[in-house]
């Protein structure tokens, strides 16, 4: 079913919107879940989670594109999920390395007052990626957006696991100067 039917099953509130989305992407969302969480039992409660997410946003916002806007909801499911998981000593997943790795060329997430410039940020991430070389664009999406495992980018792209982490890196260096001309303090 195309996106927009799907939209619109949401849209007029008809639980068949859920098993379409489900049919359609539900495997791309588990692969999200299951790359941030490391379980496939909490990736799938996560993906249910994600269903629960568009159900309840739907009336308020109409995305234009429908993959995009459900991984979104996928990965701040998972985040969440693996924050309490961690507070609870239970960690997984690649989250933790993949924050680690981001977290000195990123700032702190911001205040509640600071929501403006949280948008502001996304959209200097945005244009910061159409900057990058395509493949190295996709593979810091890989690491960053779906916490891929180096060894998984690695084999896609035929590195080895340094080459990898060294496109990573000098892709890390050139976000921190981009973000830095920005004006963004980190």
């Amino acid at each position: 079913m195309e996106d927009h039917r799907i939209v619109d099953l949401y849209w007029r509130r008809e639980p068949s919107a859920i098993a379409e989305t489900s049919a359609k992407y539900g495997g791309y969302c588990r692969a999200i879940a299951r790359r941030i969480l490391g379980d496939d039992q909490d990736a799938e409660e996560c993906v249910n989670d994600t269903w629960l997410g568009a159900w309840n946003a739907m009336p308020i916002h109409r995305p234009e594109r429908l993959a995009p806007f459900l991984g979104k909801i996928t990965r701040r499911t998972a985040f969440d999920r693996c924050q309490a998981d961690r507070a609870k000593k239970r960690g997984g997943g690649e989250l933790p390395l993949v924050l680690e790795e981001l977290g000195d060329c990123v700032p702190a997430a911001p205040s509640a007052a600071q929501i403006v410039e949280d948008r502001e940020l996304e959209h200097m991430l945005d244009r910061f990626l159409h900057t990058l070389p395509p493949r190295s664009c996709d593979i810091f999406l890989r690491r960053y957006w779906y916490a891929e495992p180096l060894s998984d980018i690695g084999r896609r792209y035929g590195m080895g696991v340094g080459a990898v982490k060294s496109s990573l890196f000098r892709s890390r260096e050139k976000l921190r100067n981009y973000l830095e001309q920005e004006g963004i303090i980190l």
